[in-house]
């Protein structure tokens, strides 16, 4: 098998260079994607304290646990909590799946959050939030939400900046730090993959699994006493 193997690789000096370059080109090529939202993205990143005051802030869901926020999901509830005691958002907008009856991340985000001192009246659920694309579409289109603070992982806060800008909100992003476990690894091998999806919705622009029609929460939200 091994013998085999050798045999499909080029003999000539020539044939060697052009299957080295091939290689090149398509690491190249293959990074390009990410390259280009930390780009885009790293002049957007803030931390929680220095980040500039804004009406909303958009906390992207990260999958349940029986019920209850993930430990990651969590994290972002927790520094979007901080954020709006702080008095650097006004209004939380929760965006998650909500897709089938048994699974509804944005309900278990606003219970997490009203546990941590969040008036009720200032959380605003997406329940279509089905990817990052959707959520920042969804964000501009059917919330009205024009300029974010955005709250999520390190690893995947270029992609949700990079987003949202090209969905027509101006955005800064604040990463939520963590360890560097397995959790944290899958995280940044699934963000190289999901940089190709990321420049297409960019590019293309498509629209959301779900659109629907506009909704009046943030406006409201941000007009209550």
């Amino acid at each position: 098998m091994r013998r085999t193997r050798l045999s499909l690789l080029p003999r000539s000096r020539r044939g060697q260079r052009r299957l080295v370059q091939a290689v090149m080109l398509g690491c190249v090529l293959a990074l390009a994607p990410a390259t280009w939202m930390h780009a885009v993205a790293d002049s957007r990143l803030r931390t929680a304290d220095d980040i500039p005051a804004h009406d909303v802030a958009v906390v992207f869901g990260a999958g349940l646990w029986n019920g209850r926020p993930t430990p990651y999901l969590a994290h972002r509830l927790d520094t979007a909590a901080q954020l709006y005691r702080d008095g650097k958002v006004k209004v939380l907008l929760v965006t998650g799946d909500n897709s089938r009856v048994e699974y509804d991340e944005p309900d278990a985000m606003r219970a997490y959050l009203k546990e941590r001192g969040v008036p009720d009246g200032r959380i605003v659920s997406d329940y279509a939030g089905f990817d990052t694309w959707d959520s920042c579409v969804r964000a501009k289109k059917v919330f009205g939400v024009d300029r974010a603070v955005l709250v999520t992982q390190g690893f995947h806060i270029q992609r949700a900046v990079t987003l949202c800008r090209a969905a027509g909100v101006d955005s800064y992003g604040v990463g939520v730090a963590e360890p560097h476990d397995s959790v944290w690894y899958y995280g940044e091998v699934r963000e190289l993959a999901a940089a190709g999806k990321a420049a297409v919705d960019a590019v293309f622009r498509p629209d959301p699994r779900f659109l629907g029609r506009e909704e009046s929460g943030v406006a409201e939200a941000l007009a209550s006493p």
